[in-house]
């Protein structure tokens, strides 16, 4: 099973789109292993965008994302980075898909709702700036099997 995380931006929470959010990651069939609600510092935002650091518009990101807390969450499940990706949108949420996050609820191409990892790499990373490994749970769906044939699950 592979992981990713997702951050609800401070939009995402001042909107009240929390439920929402985790609500269409469930439906699809993703395992939610861990979350919690954390403030993101400037050492975590420095190393979480390293690839904008010397960017024009990294200071107004920066201050954006420490607005307000963030809701951080790892889900599970087969491809879950693709699936994820699928369910949130392309980034620029003005032209993102009717039926995803960021094309239901999003007009920004950066104050646009949602982060989600873009690959094995980023979701490896990011997941340690913001998780400790027993924040991160290991457990047995009820809905794996109703979800999933037992070859993709090896079960």
């Amino acid at each position: 099973m592979e992981r990713t995380i997702v951050l609800i931006k401070p939009d995402g929470l001042q909107r009240g789109l929390v439920g929402e959010i985790m609500h269409r990651f469930e439906r699809k069939g993703l395992k939610l292993v861990g979350i919690k609600m954390i403030r993101l510092t400037d050492d975590i935002l420095e190393n979480w965008y390293s690839h904008h650091k010397d960017k024009p518009f990294f200071a107004t990101l920066k201050s954006f994302m420490e607005w307000t807390p963030v809701v951080a969450m790892v889900w599970e499940g087969v491809e879950a980075i693709a699936a994820v990706r699928k369910i949130v949108g392309i980034t620029k949420a003005r032209e993102a898909e009717a039926g995803s996050i960021r094309g239901d609820f999003g007009m920004s191409g950066s104050q646009n709702i949602i982060h989600a990892s873009d690959s094995s790499e980023s979701a490896e990373k990011e997941l340690g700036l913001i998780f400790n490994g027993d924040e991160i749970f290991d457990y047995d769906s009820a809905t794996d099997l109703l979800i999933y044939s037992k070859e993709e699950v090896g079960k």
